[in-house]
């Protein structure tokens, strides 16, 4: 519960879901490969068990969806 309460806040505050810090600016904007960094930077995180989570919520609509739900789970540079 207390991990959920951390996860609204964090939400409230704008601030993303991990610690992580992910390379986005300059990179092909084709969506797997997105993908697979936004993985590999949430693996590495404090909150590795959001993976799948950021999997499924990702791949839940368009591209634009995509961008939003990476900036979600971490700071994209």
């Amino acid at each position: 519960m207390n991990e959920t309460r951390n996860n609204q806040s964090a939400a409230q505050n704008d601030e993303p879901l991990t610690d992580a810090f992910v390379e986005l600016t300059g990179k092909d904007g084709n969506a797997f490969l997105i993908l697979g960094l936004v993985c590999r930077g949430i693996r590495c995180s404090n909150h590795p068990e959001l993976e799948q989570d950021f999997m499924n919520e990702a791949m839940s609509g368009d591209y634009d969806h995509l961008l939003q739900t990476c900036m979600r789970y971490v700071t994209v540079e």
